[in-house]
């Protein structure tokens, strides 16, 4: 089954579960982990992800659309996430500054995932790779971010 994808310009994308989207995820962190610590290329990391890992299982067009696309807006993603840190950005931990990262795209360009979503899966990633309570850093943070990003879905939350 396919569906369009706005993001993607209205292409037909493949219909893909929640669990490959959840490894995807999981992937796209590590990719920007890498990315951002060992200053290779996006094109190298992506290249060695696709030898490394086994891209059938995962939702692949979301591991390129996301992977590809933070490098690109990485300070205009910075931006809109600085004004709610405690912290100098370059004090935030790695893992926890590119699952901000990855939740901020989300809310920008995947309309079609419901900011809850996003906010859950975000946290759920800090709880698996970042600090003893990053995740809840990375909660707060995104639930103020999806206030201003998604202002018309959370005026519709239910209590």
């Amino acid at each position: 089954m396919s569906e369009s994808n706005p993001a993607a310009g209205g292409q037909p994308v493949k219909k893909t579960g929640t669990a490959q989207r959840k490894k995807a995820r999981k992937l796209v962190l590590q990719a920007l982990y890498q990315w951002q610590i060992s200053g290779s290329s996006i094109a190298q990391v992506e290249a060695e992800f696709r030898t490394d890992h086994d891209f059938d299982r995962i939702d692949s067009a979301y591991f390129r659309e996301v992977f590809s696309g933070i490098p690109k807006e990485v300070t205009e993603l910075d931006q809109a996430i600085e004004p709610f840190l405690d912290r100098a950005i370059v004090d935030v931990d790695p893992v926890e500054m590119n699952v901000l990262r990855m939740g901020v795209f989300e809310f920008k360009h995947r309309i079609d995932v419901p900011y809850r979503v996003v906010i859950n899966e975000a946290v759920e990633l800090a709880k698996s790779f970042g600090g003893t309570d990053g995740h809840k850093y990375v909660n707060s943070i995104l639930d103020k971010l999806a206030l201003r990003l998604r202002a018309a879905e959370t005026r519709h939350k239910p209590s």
